[in-house]
């Protein structure tokens, strides 16, 4: 167990302490050049960026956008595709931004399809897991939510009135989540933390009600032509999970208020991406989570 820097052991946060962590907290990178400025450059004929919102810490600074069908058909399956929901999470929007630039057009005659590149910008620039509140976006997928993240893209959705088949929900494993996020979690809550092994490569959580195990078999064969993927460990799990097939896991999605529960879709999937593989680039962990994507709206197709 280690001691974070913030509070007391056994004692969860109170506002000091959350203030106290954000004040800690540094731009260290840009959402306008690295990702605004490239949608305003890629939205493919048939589609239109929409601003869906803006996050209240600094709405000039953090507008929401969504690339989405100009008109949608009623007649077609309905798609949506979510990144940086963990800010800190490269590939998971860049490799949305990838798919939307190379492969979203190739899929436009059979889909209506939805891609939210980065759901949590404060948390991209902050290379942060959690908001300024020191919440996880990705456990804040309820009404009322307190999550602005979480709550615009669900209202977003609502309003969007489409009846989802597919849900993909792109995010990565790092070595920080052991170093950081899992330690920092532990503390905000007063509780203990023990490291569980970091994945070496890449694997799917699926949605345990629904897990849908050939379509998730489908994404993992894909991927596999692009990354390796994560074996078990010696229990037979990855990331305290049981492994259900080859690179799969199950989490409760609705009941644990993550992204990837926050609709109805038949398919859902959570990807995730080991970019910090000795074998690993960010481009190739672009490249992965572009290849899911495709492997999913080929499987339904």
């Amino acid at each position: 167990m280690q001691h974070y820097s913030i509070g007391t052991p056994g004692k969860p946060w109170g506002d000091e302490e959350k203030a106290q962590w954000k004040a800690q907290q540094h731009i260290q990178r840009s959402y306008n050049e690295e990702v605004l400025s490239k949608l305003e450059n890629i939205v493919p004929e048939g589609f239109k960026l929409t601003q869906y919102g803006a996050l209240p810490y600094d709405e000039a600074r953090y507008p929401l956008y969504a690339i989405v069908p100009d008109t949608i058909d009623s007649n077609k399956p309905s798609a949506l595709v979510t990144g940086g929901v963990h800010g800190y999470e490269t590939s998971g929007v860049q490799g949305a931004i990838q798919f939307i630039e190379s492969k979203l057009s190739d899929f436009a005659d059979g889909f209506n399809i939805i891609v939210v590149p980065c759901v949590s910008p404060w948390g991209y620039e902050t290379i942060n897991r959690w908001n300024p509140m020191a919440l996880d976006p990705n456990r804040s997928f309820f009404s009322d939510s307190p999550a602005p993240e979480s709550a615009l893209l669900m209202k977003f959705i609502d309003e969007m009135d489409v009846a989802l088949t597919l849900h993909i929900d792109l995010h990565e494993t790092t070595d920080t989540d052991n170093s950081e996020f899992r330690p920092a979690l532990a503390a905000r809550d007063g509780t203990t933390h023990d490291n569980w092994n970091i994945p070496d490569g890449f694997y799917t959580v699926a949605n345990t009600p629904n897990p849908q195990l050939a379509f998730q078999q489908a994404v993992i064969e894909a991927v596999k032509r692009v990354t390796h993927i994560a074996p078990a460990d010696e229990n037979g799990k990855i990331i305290g999970a049981d492994v259900v097939s080859e690179g799969v896991i199950c989490y409760d999605k609705k009941a644990l208020f993550l992204c990837g529960g926050m609709t109805d879709a038949n398919y859902v999937t959570t990807t995730e991406v080991y970019p910090d593989s000795a074998n690993a680039t960010p481009q190739n962990c672009n490249d992965a989570q572009v290849a899911a994507v495709c492997a999913a709206l080929e499987f339904i197709k």
